[in-house]
């Protein structure tokens, strides 16, 4: 029985499904910069594809915990305060997005290193 944990990531298929791994590079290199899809290694070695994907994104992570905590400070004097707040609404919002992003990754890593997940009653 193919299993998936709570969290994984719904455009890759289970792990041990046919083709779940191409269908774990695609999703990866989606949460990417574009132009590492032009670095064969990272293609071809999907445990390696990992662990680019979550160093970007705790760096995305890292920016919007700065941006949060500047963003008062850094566009006050460019931007009116109702813009100044929609930037904290955002980046809060995308905040928010990065931390599910970075247990679906997680998850994906895990599973490409070996770990199988059973179905719990």
């Amino acid at each position: 029985m193919l299993v998936a944990p709570p969290g994984w990531p719904r455009q890759v298929r289970p792990p041990d499904a046919p083709d779940w791994e191409r269908t774990a590079c695609n999703w990866l290199l989606d949460q990417c910069p574009p132009d590492y899809r032009a670095y064969p290694a990272l293609r071809r070695h999907p445990v390696v594809l990992a662990r680019f994907a979550l160093l970007h994104i705790g760096a995305s992570q890292a920016a919007c915990r700065r941006g949060l905590s500047e963003a008062r400070s850094a566009l006050r004097e460019v931007a009116d305060l109702d813009i100044v707040e929609a930037a904290i609404t955002t980046w809060q919002a995308e905040e928010a997005r990065l931390l599910g992003v970075r247990r679906e990754a997680g998850l994906v890593e895990e599973a490409l290193r070996g770990r199988r997940y059973r179905a719990r009653l």
